[in-house]
């Protein structure tokens, strides 16, 4: 009976040990998450480091690896409807405004500066609605991550991300959608969530969601048809 015992209590051992094994491979790849009733830990986030500022700060690459250093400060400028930006890219996105509303187009920023609590909310309104519609917890929150950004990761935390929608008294969303598109780039912006970059940036299309990234950037990232994680891969 000791002798069964004991190699009962090797075998575990080793089976432990090979789990052990295996989640590290599992952690090193990226790929594993671990579900269990309403809690959730992704071994992504191990990956996950404080962006810098080596190529400046209108450059900053923020996304689901690379967070917001938690040392990171903005100088605001309120804007006339109450949203806030960082006032270094106040000057441009007023002249692109000033630029879009002259041409006859009506335009506001819907959403500028967020704090790590709002952004958290947002998440959570997003997940619960999954939910409502009768998906799972884990489901809720993996579809919610695709159209609402991690609190920490967002560009929004940064102030120099601004979401614009159309007046619609006076343009189309499509109107207003293809005149940013086509000119954003003149004022150091650029559409960050391109369609045809969901599988790099991890974000659906998003053709309001506008980012400084000054204009010799927005220019070279515009004319090449790339996105910033492919742009910053490069410096």
């Amino acid at each position: 009976m000791k002798r069964y015992t004991k190699r009962k209590h090797k075998c575990k051992s080793r089976a432990v040990f090979i789990l052990l094994i295996i989640l590290l491979l599992c952690v090193n790849a990226g790929k594993m998450q671990l579900h269990s009733g309403p809690i959730f830990f992704s071994f992504n986030s191990l990956a996950h480091h404080a962006s810098g500022e080596d190529n400046g700060w209108n450059l900053i690459l923020v996304n689901r690896d690379n967070y917001i250093p938690n040392d990171y400060e903005v100088e605001f400028t309120e804007l006339s409807n109450g949203e806030k930006v960082d006032s270094r890219i106040y000057p441009e996105l007023q002249e692109m405004f000033n630029d879009a509303r002259a041409q006859g187009y009506g335009l506001f920023v819907r959403e500028g500066y967020r704090t790590q609590e709002e952004q958290q909310q947002l998440l959570d309104e997003k997940i619960e609605a999954y939910k409502n519609e009768g998906k799972s917890t884990f489901e809720a929150k993996k579809l919610a991550e695709q159209w609402v950004a991690i609190p920490g990761t967002s560009e929004h935390q940064l102030g120099i991300a601004v979401d614009i929608n159309p007046d619609t008294a006076k343009s189309s969303s499509n109107s207003v959608y293809n005149w940013l598109a086509k000119n954003a780039h003149r004022y150091g912006f650029i559409k960050r969530y391109p369609s045809e970059k969901t599988d790099i940036t991890g974000i659906i299309n998003e053709p309001w969601h506008y980012r400084y990234v000054g204009k010799e950037a927005a220019s070279e990232i515009y004319s090449q048809g790339i996105c910033l994680e492919e742009y910053a891969a490069g410096l």
